[in-house]
Parts: C-alpha cells; sequence; structure tokens
C-alpha cells in the first residue's frame, strides 16, 4: 500500500513519531479534574466522561489528572471485575478471574520486529492470561497457562523509557490480551513521561467500561476480529455474544482512536467467519488499515477440531484478500 495513505490513516500516530503531537496519555496526565475517593461510581464515571468531552490540557500537571480518576475507577472494577464481558465479578486482590489473572504477571518485554512494518520496533509488552480460550491459540503457554513476573510499575516505566532510547516507536500492551491488566497499565503509564504512541493489540472481548477507561489513552488500537458469528466463536473459544460486543469495541475504536485490524484466516471458515468480517469493516470501519494473516498453523487443542485441523490453504488466503479488494478496504 502507498505509504501516504497509511500515513493519512494513521495521521496521528506519524505525528507523534514526527514530535508534532503529543500522546494522548501525556494529555491525560495533564488534564485538571476533581474528585474525591468517597465519590460514588456513577459522580467518578461523570467527571470521567465531563472531562473527556471538554477536555483541557495544562502545561503543568494537575493536583488531580484525568489520568488518576481513570486509575480509581479502574481500581474500583478490579475489586469486583468486569474489565471484560465475561463480567466474573471477582475480587482480584484476593483471587484469579475467568482470565486466569490476579495481579498481573509480565511474561515477556522486547523490542518486537514482527509486528506490522509501520510499528516495528515495537516495545511489546506481553502480559499472562486471557480473556478468550481460543482451542487453536498459537501461544496459549502465555494465554492458557500462568506465567510471567509481577513488574513494579515504577520499575516498568523506566524499561519503557530505555526501550524507547534503543528505538522502540510505540509502546505494544498484549498478552495474552492486556484487558485484564488494565489497572496495572494506567498505573505504569502514570510513572511514563515519554512522549511515545500506545498500542492496545487485544482480541477486543473487553467491556464497556474498559472501552471507556481506554478512551483518551490508547493512541491506536491493534485488534484481532477472529469470528462472523457467535457459533464458531462460543464453539472453538468458549465465549458468548462475540459479536455483539467485538462489533461494538471495533466502532468504539474506530471513533475515539486509530484502528488496524487483524484477522486470521482459519481452514474452512471464509464464509461463516472470514466474508462476514470483512463486510462488517467494510460497512462500519471504510477508514480502517486491516492485515489479513495467513499464518494459520494447528496449535494447542486445534487438531482435536476437525474443522481446523490442518493449515489455511494459500487459495483461502487468497479469497479473502481478494474479497477485502472488492470492496476497497486498505490492506497492508
Amino acid at each position: 500500500m502507498d505509504m501516504n495513505i497509511v500515513k493519512g490513516l494513521l495521521s496521528n500516530y506519524f505525528d507523534i513519531l514526527d514530535k508534532n503531537r503529543e500522546a494522548k496519555y501525556l494529555l491525560c496526565n495533564h488534564t485538571s479534574v476533581f474528585f474525591n475517593k468517597t465519590d460514588s461510581n456513577e459522580k467518578l464515571w461523570k467527571i470521567h466522561n465531563d472531562a473527556l468531552k471538554n477536555q483541557k490540557v495544562l502545561d503543568i500537571l494537575p493536583k488531580q489528572s484525568l489520568l488518576d480518576l481513570k486509575i480509581e475507577i479502574a481500581r474500583r472494577i478490579f475489586e469486583k471485575c468486569c474489565f471484560c464481558e465475561r463480567r466474573c465479578g471477582v475480587d482480584r486482590r484476593k483471587k484469579t478471574g475467568n482470565c486466569g489473572v490476579k495481579q498481573a504477571n509480565v511474561s515477556s518485554e522486547f523490542l518486537h520486529t514482527g509486528e506490522e512494518s509501520i510499528l516495528i520496533p515495537s516495545h511489546t509488552i506481553f502480559f499472562s492470561g486471557c480473556t478468550l480460550h481460543c482451542v487453536f491459540c498459537q501461544n496459549w503457554g502465555i494465554s492458557q497457562v500462568s506465567s510471567g513476573v509481577y513488574i513494579l510499575p515504577l520499575t516498568l516505566a523506566k524499561i519503557i523509557h530505555e526501550r524507547k532510547n534503543q528505538g522502540s516507536l510505540n509502546v505494544n500492551w498484549v498478552g495474552g490480551d492486556p484487558t485484564p491488566n488494565l489497572l496495572f497499565i494506567l498505573e505504569t503509564l502514570k510513572e511514563c513521561n515519554d512522549n511515545i504512541p500506545i498500542i492496545w493489540n487485544s482480541n477486543m472481548y473487553c467491556s464497556i467500561e474498559t472501552m471507556s477507561i481506554l478512551d483518551g489513552v490508547v493512541d491506536v488500537y491493534l485488534t484481532d476480529f477472529k469470528y462472523g458469528n457467535d457459533k464458531c466463536a462460543k464453539r472453538l473459544s468458549f465465549v458468548d455474544n462475540y459479536m455483539k460486543v467485538v462489533e461494538r469495541n471495533h466502532i468504539k475504536a474506530y471513533i475515539n482512536g486509530e484502528l488496524i485490524i487483524r484477522h486470521l484466516v482459519m481452514p474452512n471458515h471464509i464464509e461463516c467467519c472470514s466474508k462476514p468480517a470483512i463486510d462488517f469493516i467494510s460497512k462500519n470501519l471504510p477508514n480502517a488499515l486491516i492485515n489479513i494473516m495467513g499464518q494459520y498453523r494447528p496449535e494447542y487443542h486445534a487438531l482435536e477440531f476437525k474443522d481446523i485441523s490442518r493449515r489455511a490453504s494459500i487459495d483461502e488466503v487468497l479469497i479473502v484478500k481478494n474479497y477485502a479488494d472488492k470492496l476497497n478496504l486498505y490492506q497492508i
């Protein structure tokens, strides 16, 4: 794709790289609000939404910032967890959620050169645990198995600074999935002051509350759009209401930030999943970038499911790519 088109679709991202704009999380941390920790949840959300709607960025750090308010809201959610749409309600100070996460454990962090070319080198921070339980997960060793270690937010902030000095173009929160770790991510960003784009690399099965908290923090949403129907999502990822949640969240991401969508072509799932996903993107997210991925291979429990027990063929991948071309999507 023409690089000028890519830069136009990700103009804010490239403006941050060119030092013509500040990352959203920095603006959030310079937006003054006033709240008490005794305020009701309803009042905190009202203050939050009003501050986002009428955001006034100060030159100096305020006594209380919009980022502080987001941290307080996230802390309350953490105690009765609804970061994802499973809404298991677990007090994660005491035990793990359905995602397998209690405290945030970092499995690895490094300069990743295997992401989309416009993102590399990307400082990827991988978390243990996931909101989905995909039977074909290629990263199951951290998504479905507890791993990693807890790192203090201040320590990780220093690592982010060091990685930026080493050449990272962005901070890429991934997993597993970053959703269960939202509180920790916000606490880490509170300790950061580098002007660097924030990437939310997620399956997008997060709650409306999480999407609201991310608004004003995330610069680029790097998303997975896995399925085109609820039946496949339920059978292969053990999740309910996939389409409603993921479609809603993609529209929110499209409005609130810039969007790169990944779609992994799976064997025998072109008509039921790939084409419906492409149709939705074409209709609702026409200026998003899309990466149609052909590297599916049967991992984890995939061999137990006949329809996905082989690699996707070249012809299957080309059918999906050509279908996206006919709908004039911006493929990278």
